[in-house]
């Protein structure tokens, strides 16, 4: 024992005694392993800048010209014009402004119409493939996603065979004696045709009035009939995706929750809105947070249903035909730029009403 005592206490005097290593030696290895971890990062930093931070930098530098998109823009063949696109999009009345506004007024329905609907149906959805009784779970979980695998193409192509003017929509409302518009291309708003059938078919002298390039009664008239098919098109096809979202986090609330609030007398109602809801407040902003960014970016259905049609062009397709099709280059970035403010806003005051704490 004495010989082990002393053989640990020997062994403890040397590492006591062992000087620690110096400090330019420290700062030299934590220089270095810096050095390495940049070099690592160093690719994909330098795609991103390339690919990303500079197409963003030169496309500010776009909105503030009236570049055409004929010449180079850095040397001469763009003149600087300032905020000028800016005002023609939000300040000076003309073609230029009603049309941006229009774009903002046919998104806003969109998206007042899509997240909650997507939201509701994505979890009910997972409800209910999460039924410990459901048999089959599999298949209706592959059911309810392939929407969202499918092609947005293929699924717009197949929307607008159902709902053109000779499609299986009115031919089924034809067998019930009702006649159904030229859907996708009806301009008719949606609370228009509900005044219509109240027996308003006229503008009130009230919403004559003009605000920012459109009547009070443009702004009010609600989503197009057009509109409202591709609401429906897009509510079931990106339903998939977020159920998938809440089925995980159904996944990882313990059933003991659920039977401890049944033993107390609770119903399944009062269970999923006292237990099961609050637990899933962070999937639940998720997932209308990354709603809200998406719905307000939408633009392949859109370009697909025609590059005429007057009843859903959105401020992303309207950044596209301004660039791409009239050439007004500065146009369209400033749009894209507006767009990207109005998002961000946006996503800030959602996620300051609904927060992601339980206990806020």
């Amino acid at each position: 024992m004495s010989a082990l005592g002393a053989t640990s206490g020997e062994a403890a005097a040397v590492e006591t005694a062992t000087p620690p290593p110096p400090r330019g030696l420290n700062r030299t290895i934590r220089g270095t392993q810096a050095v390495a971890g940049w070099l690592f990062v160093a690719p994909a930093a330098v795609i991103l800048v390339v690919f990303l931070v500079v197409p963003i930098v030169l496309a500010l530098f776009v909105s503030f010209t009236d570049w055409s998109g004929l010449t180079n823009p850095l040397t001469g063949g763009a003149h600087w014009v300032g905020l000028d696109n800016y005002k023609s999009l939000l300040t000076e009345p003309g073609l230029t402004q009603s049309g941006f506004m229009t774009s903002l007024r046919n998104n806003f329905y969109y998206v007042l119409f899509v997240v909650p609907a997507q939201t509701a149906l994505a979890l009910g959805l997972a409800v209910l493939v999460n039924n410990r009784f459901l048999r089959g779970k599999g298949f209706f979980r592959t059911a309810f996603y392939f929407p969202s695998v499918t092609s947005s193409i293929a699924i717009t192509l197949v929307f607008m065979f159902l709902f053109n003017p000779s499609g299986v929509v009115n031919v089924l409302l034809s067998k019930v004696g009702l006649h159904g518009p030229n859907w996708l291309i009806d301009e008719n708003g949606l609370f228009q045709v509900v005044a219509g059938a109240f027996g308003v078919h006229s503008t009130p002298g009230w919403a004559q009035h003009q605000v920012l390039g459109l009547s009070l009664w443009d702004w009010l008239s609600g989503p197009s009939i057009g509109m409202c098919v591709l609401i429906i098109m897009v509510t079931w096809t990106t339903s998939g995706s977020f159920m998938l979202m809440f089925l995980a986090a159904l996944q990882g609330i313990s059933e003991d929750l659920d039977e401890a609030a049944a033993i107390d007398g609770a119903n399944a109602w009062k269970r999923f809105w006292h237990i099961t809801l609050p637990m899933l407040r962070p999937t639940l902003v998720l997932v209308i947070t990354l709603g809200l960014i998406g719905t307000w970016q939408v633009f392949d259905q859109v370009y697909l249903l025609g590059p005429n049609n007057p009843t859903i062009p959105t401020p992303a397709y309207y950044s596209y035909r301004e660039s791409f099709a009239n050439f007004h280059f500065g146009v369209g970035a400033a749009v894209a730029f507006l767009l990207f403010l109005l998002i961000v806003v946006l996503t800030v005051i959602q996620r300051r009403l609904l927060p992601e704490d339980i206990q806020s």
